[in-house]
């Protein structure tokens, strides 16, 4: 991407349509009706269109509390004086945090504080992986932490205690081993 100066997400997008428009431009010789291609595009418009409104949604609350200074309070309160403290401290907030909110909001908010406390490109890498990791963890073991066991919580099909207890200690050990490896 850097070497030849292009935009993936741009070819992402034309390549995407040209396909969606040779599907459909062939589906009546392969025997799909004209109308059960529109429809199966609808339906892959319509999910994209939510992950892309969810998203701006959550940039959104990210730039509204960054604007208030609501970041500063945090990394105020942040006092480690070396990165492996800091791993441990951002892991563990972050795993927490995502227990409340959902898996994508934590990873985009703990991913602009860890902006505002590392300078270096390298150790943002870093940190972006173990938040990654410790979102998803955080996120696994209760009902409202991530969208697939909040939409099975909703549907009758887990319930809150049994899910709490037979995650938790389990999404615990990955997001310990994980950070102890990274580090």
């Amino acid at each position: 991407e850097n070497f030849f100066e292009f935009n993936k997400a741009g070819i992402a997008l034309l390549m995407s349509t040209a396909l969606w428009v040779i599907y459909a431009g062939t589906a009546g010789a392969s025997g799909v009706a004209i109308g059960t291609a529109l429809a199966e595009l609808g339906e892959k418009v319509s999910e994209v269109s939510e992950v892309v409104f969810f998203i701006l949604g959550a940039m959104t609350i990210v730039e509204i509390v960054d604007a208030h200074q609501g970041f500063k309070v945090v990394t105020d309160k942040i006092n480690s004086t070396n990165k492996r403290g800091l791993m441990w401290v951002v892991g563990a907030l972050t795993f927490f945090m995502s227990a409340i909110l959902d898996n994508l909001t934590t990873t985009i908010v703990m991913v602009s504080l860890v902006k505002k406390l590392l300078p270096a490109s390298i150790d943002r890498k870093l940190f972006g992986a173990m938040i990654v990791i410790a979102a998803n963890a955080g996120g696994a073991w209760t009902p409202i932490g991530d969208v697939t066991t909040t939409m099975l919580w909703i549907n009758g099909q887990i319930s809150a205690l049994p899910t709490l207890s037979g995650l938790l200690l389990p999404s615990i050990a990955s997001v310990l081993v994980s950070i102890a490896i990274l580090q």
